[in-house]
């Protein structure tokens, strides 16, 4: 007989947020690592690696784990759609940060009014990750604006083609000093330094 599996789930929105509190949660439990899912993306849809993985591992019975509802993602009309399909098939899910919401298919003894509620509770807190990512994203397009408006410049800083470029070219060019040498008396870094070279010749051309 095939024992039910446990597994869980962490995400956050960008590469260089951690993802330690939650697989700390986690492991508390008991929860193996090769059982663990993970993606470092935004929850506006479900187009995610780790999710993916998770959701095709996911079997009768068993059991996902989440720390937060948002964990899973924040658009509330594709988050009720997943919801839908673990109940469906029969999937057990368990949010530590709201026990509420639990579905939990090996307790025979649910009555309706908890499950109403359950319901009612994932409405809420579905429209709660929805808006607060709307909201994210407000003060993100303000802050780009006023920032703007200061003309503060986004991206890279422009590198500027440094004003012994030429003398430097013709030297390297000639084979008097190695692109190393060059890349050193130019300051530039060795990307730069060849891009400029390209750049330079193309001009001569």
């Amino acid at each position: 007989i095939k024992m039910p599996k446990i597994i869980g789930y962490i995400r956050v929105s960008s590469k260089d947020q951690n993802l330690d509190r939650q697989l700390e949660e986690l492991n508390k439990l008991g929860i193996e690592e090769k059982y663990i899912y993970q993606d470092k993306q935004s929850g506006k849809d479900f187009d995610r690696i780790g999710y993916q993985y998770m959701k095709k591992s996911l079997e009768k019975g068993d059991t996902l784990v989440i720390k937060e509802l948002d964990r899973i993602g924040r658009n509330q009309e594709e988050l009720k759609k997943e919801w839908q399909y673990f109940k469906d098939n029969e999937i057990n899910v368990r949010v530590l940060d709201l026990p509420a919401l639990n579905i939990n298919y090996d307790d025979e003894n649910i009555k309706p009014i908890a499950k109403m509620i359950s319901n009612i509770i994932f409405e809420i807190m579905s429209w709660k990750a929805q808006n607060e990512r709307e909201t994210i994203r407000k003060r993100q397009a303000e802050g780009i604006k006023i920032a703007k408006a200061k003309k503060i410049k986004f991206g890279r800083p422009c590198v500027k083609i440094p004003d012994n470029f030429k003398e430097i070219y013709t030297m390297w060019k000639n084979g008097e000093i190695t692109a190393t040498k060059g890349i050193e008396l130019t300051g530039l870094k060795k990307n730069k330094f060849y891009d400029f070279i390209k750049l330079y010749e193309n001009q001569e051309k």
